[in-house]
């Protein structure tokens, strides 16, 4: 079964957007573990326009199951990750102006530096997993880096899907299936949602791991949060 990591980027958004600290973002977590997710998922920005850098400290205190870190690895992303040090930290090339992630990594052109990168995350005793598109030539340099998992970036897929085009999964298939030859664990991410997370599961083989935030938080205000961590659960298995 594929562990359910929820992002939670979008609580801390409605946070943010009142002052104060309603909803409380720490209770939230510590719910969507209650009621069954086998992770946690942030991806503060340097604006901090909605998970902040303290909420990453904070987190560390009350997370118990997997405690994954997303961002780009700028010079205060790395030194926040190695404070806190999560399960994993999954490395994004986002543009500081992004809305949302829109690319995966160039693990060609980036090879160097992601190689020092990720040696310094794993020296500290963090799982590394690198946000990346199905190409299968960037697959092949990804596992040359030293990472331990890729993210498979899902943005193309869902968009298909919901047009009917279900034959869209194939390179996502492909992906994964060069991936695990190469000894790489498999994650994946990005507008998931109930409609397409099961045909998603059913296709790939080896996931290890979904992340989810926007399309769950929005499920659930018509579903009920607990209900729609229950639903992801039964359809990843």
């Amino acid at each position: 079964m594929a562990k359910l990591s929820v992002n939670i980027n979008k609580i801390a958004t409605l946070r943010n957007s009142r002052g104060g600290n309603v909803p409380n973002l720490l209770k939230v977590a510590t719910d969507i573990e209650n009621f069954g997710a086998e992770g946690i998922t942030i991806h503060p920005r340097p604006d901090e326009r909605h998970i902040r850098y303290q909420d990453a400290r904070d987190l560390k205190k009350t997370v118990t199951t997997e405690y994954n870190i997303e961002g780009n690895p700028i010079k205060s992303f790395i030194d926040l990750v190695l404070e806190v040090k999560p399960t994993q930290v999954t490395l994004v090339p986002d543009a500081i102006n992004a809305i949302t992630s829109n690319a995966g990594w160039d693990t060609i052109n980036h090879q160097a530096f992601l190689k020092e990168v990720i040696a310094e995350f794993q020296k500290n005793g963090i799982r590394t997993s690198i946000f990346i598109d199905t190409d299968l030539k960037l697959i092949e340099a990804a596992a040359k880096t030293g990472t331990d998992r890729i993210e498979l970036y899902t943005e193309h897929f869902a968009s298909e899907f919901e047009k009917g085009n279900k034959g869209a999964i194939k390179s996502y298939t492909d992906a994964a299936v060069l991936a695990h030859q190469l000894g790489l664990g498999i994650n994946a991410g990005h507008d998931l949602s109930l409609d397409n997370i099961q045909f998603f599961k059913e296709n790939i083989p080896n996931l290890a791991e979904v992340s989810i935030g926007h399309a769950l938080i929005a499920e659930s205000l018509y579903l009920g949060l607990e209900n729609v961590v229950s639903m992801y659960l039964h359809r990843l298995k």
